[in-house]
């Protein structure tokens, strides 16, 4: 005699509303994955650039030289200073060790290539480079770096880098009186 077995497994209806959950959940933490992306990608590039000013200011001490933080948008063989680069294209840090005011290729210390696409990154007081003196100091460079991306002046990051050649994180407000960003 035949004798029917219950099977374990799910009707379509559970695996439908199963389905819908999962649709209803993935839907309200995609945005939320994306800002978090967004965010760890500014932090990752303000940081980068916290570490090459600082790196400039502590080798300039060491060396008992000037070093420079240039933008530029030029690494070939002989990379050089580019006033008409963006900051977000990229910079350079190098040691004047030679005093002509020149980059020459053996004078290289870091070279950083552009950022994430779709980021930009201004200078508040609009120069070309910063000049830090053998004492560590950045005299005449008061001012505020802006990293924004797409979403603005609301998500933006910044430094403050004062005439002592401090660098640090900028304030809300420093950002929003600063030039840069699209917002």
């Amino acid at each position: 005699m035949f004798t029917p077995t219950k099977t374990a497994g799910f009707t379509i209806i559970e695996l439908m509303v199963t389905l819908a959950v999962a649709a209803v959940l993935l839907s309200i933490a995609t945005p939320n994955f994306r800002d978090l992306i967004q965010n760890n990608r500014l932090t990752t590039e303000i940081n980068t650039l916290s570490a090459s000013l600082n790196l400039a200011k502590s080798e300039a001490i060491k060396r008992g030289i000037p070093v420079t933080l240039c933008k530029s948008n030029d690494f070939d063989s002989s990379p050089s200073c580019v006033a008409a680069a963006n900051w977000h294209d990229g910079w350079i840090v190098w040691a004047d060790g030679d005093g002509d005011g020149a980059l020459d290729a053996n004078e290289v210390i870091r070279v950083v290539n552009g950022l994430t696409s779709g980021t930009t990154l201004e200078f508040a007081i609009g120069k070309d480079d910063i000049v830090y003196s053998p004492t560590g100091f950045a005299s005449g460079y008061n001012g505020t770096f802006r990293l924004c991306d797409d979403r603005g002046i609301d998500s933006a990051k910044g430094l403050v880098v004062s005439p002592s050649g401090r660098v640090r994180t900028a304030s809300t407000s420093n950002l929003q009186s600063s030039r840069g960003c699209s917002n």
